[in-house]
């Protein structure tokens, strides 16, 4: 990851949760517009498989700052 990536990332992690999401989604969106064209509705079909695997117990969530802790630990791994 180059200098530039790396600083920009660190400031964007420190963005609210719901600054971050709105990012996220718009970069996405991005992606979505020169990969796939029927992106959104896979995204919304995935959505709802996850959602549905929360409900049922299927599958555990994880707490925010524990993804957020990791996240920042990669970076900084990625660093070194």
């Amino acid at each position: 990851m180059s200098t530039q990536l790396e600083r920009l990332a660190v400031e964007l992690l420190g963005l609210h949760a719901s600054s971050r999401a709105l990012l996220a989604k718009k970069l996405i969106e991005n992606l979505d517009e020169t990969e796939t064209p029927d992106a959104e509705a896979l995204w919304l079909e995935v959505a709802k498989r996850r959602a549905k695997e929360l409900e049922e117990g299927i599958v555990q969530g994880i707490p925010a700052e524990e993804v957020m802790r990791h996240v920042r630990e990669m970076l900084h791994y990625e660093k070194s």
